[in-house]
């Protein structure tokens, strides 16, 4: 029997994790001589009071989606996927190279040929971490690492080298031709009639965003496969009992991994610049660790935590912006939050599962 119900581990140790690192954070706030709730104001209005604040939430939050769903296929199969970093970075670069080079007439064409593209290239990058985990027993947190700082310096090679333009001076690629510029959701608004989030970048990927979480639930959940990645994420000995192969399921889930890692690329660098820059992925890929950590490794938990982290990237700057608290103690807020819901999640926990046992062992007495 549970100690305490799936309801209470998904929704309420997160939300009392939440709170906690909230209520750090405005001490800290109060510490610097600022007003936690003026703070508080500033960002929920820059971030949710407006079409505005939501594109740039909803833009952000559809890059946590991604490498937060790549964490949590990882983590199914007991591995540790911290090399999203260097597979989105790598799927920016497959996007490049097929919109660049491809003559696709259409952005409806595009689309899903860069979507192969940027999770091709993030799988590939993710292959040699999961062959060296599955055949020679090298840490797959070491050898994503690694290949997180690999990625950047081959990325930085390109782009100055290859794909930057004659006479240009800024380690970036030419623009994406026109016909494959995917559609905003302000574009999408316009053709229903109304007027939503002008000048943000959120586009379509959103959407796609969104799909890619139905499609890991029925991944994880309902399919063959995703039974025997969470056998082996269980025990390793019990697949190989039940006649899983280890090496087959780490490489297979490393593969999804990185593939869904790549996908961000759709977002920032087809969807937002148009073109392939250098830091393109701005650390989306260690916030998806923190992102599957607190939605509990499920993808409707994921969804939650990228919008709580897609609105403390839009709040943050808005704070910046008009007051005098630095954009760093946005930081600092979310590493509370990261704190609170991963390293001190047993601190919330393990008292929630004595109070519902207590409840539990009540309501039985009384009957």
């Amino acid at each position: 029997m549970d100690k305490m119900p799936k309801w209470a581990d998904v929704i309420l140790t997160p939300l009392i994790s939440l709170v906690l690192a909230m209520a750090i954070s405005a001490l800290v706030i109060l510490a610097i001589g600022e007003s936690p709730v003026m703070a508080m104001k500033t960002m929920v209005e820059g971030a949710l009071g407006s079409s505005y604040g939501w594109g740039f939430t909803l833009y952000y939050a559809t890059n946590f989606i991604f490498t937060g769903l790549a964490v949590m296929v990882a983590y199914h199969a007991s591995l540790f996927n911290i090399g999203g970093e260097g597979q989105a970075a790598m799927g920016g670069l497959g996007v490049a190279l097929v919109l660049l080079y491809l003559p696709l007439p259409h952005w409806a064409i595009a689309l899903p040929v860069a979507m192969i593209g940027a999770a091709a290239f993030g799988a590939a990058w993710a292959f040699i971490p999961a062959y060296l985990q599955a055949k020679r027993g090298s840490h797959i947190v070491i050898t994503t690492i690694m290949f997180n700082f690999i990625a950047a310096a081959a990325l930085n090679y390109v782009l100055v080298n290859k794909l930057r333009p004659v006479g240009s001076m800024d380690p970036a690629s030419a623009r994406f031709p026109e016909a494959t510029h995917i559609p905003a959701l302000t574009d999408l608004a316009a053709g229903l009639g109304m007027t939503w989030g002008k000048n943000t970048p959120v586009n379509i990927t959103f959407l796609v965003a969104i799909a890619a979480c139905a499609l890991v639930w029925l991944l994880i959940w309902r399919t063959k496969l995703g039974y025997e990645i969470r056998v082996l994420g269980k025990s390793e000995p019990g697949a190989v009992y039940a006649g899983i192969s280890p090496v087959k399921i780490t490489v297979i889930a490393m593969l999804i991994s990185g593939g869904l890692a790549g996908l961000m690329a759709i977002n920032n660098v087809m969807g937002e610049s148009e073109r392939l820059v250098l830091n393109a992925v701005e650390g989306a890929g260690f916030i998806g660790i923190a992102v599957a950590l607190m939605g509990r490794n499920h993808p409707f938990g994921i969804l939650l935590a990228a919008l709580l982290f897609g609105f403390l990237y839009q709040g943050g700057g808005e704070l910046a912006l008009w007051t005098s608290i630095p954009r760093e103690l946005i930081v600092v807020i979310q590493a509370l939050v990261i704190l609170f819901t991963g390293a001190l999640d047993n601190m919330v926990r393990m008292p929630l599962e004595r109070l519902f046992l207590s409840m539990r062992r009540t309501k039985g007495g009384a009957k």
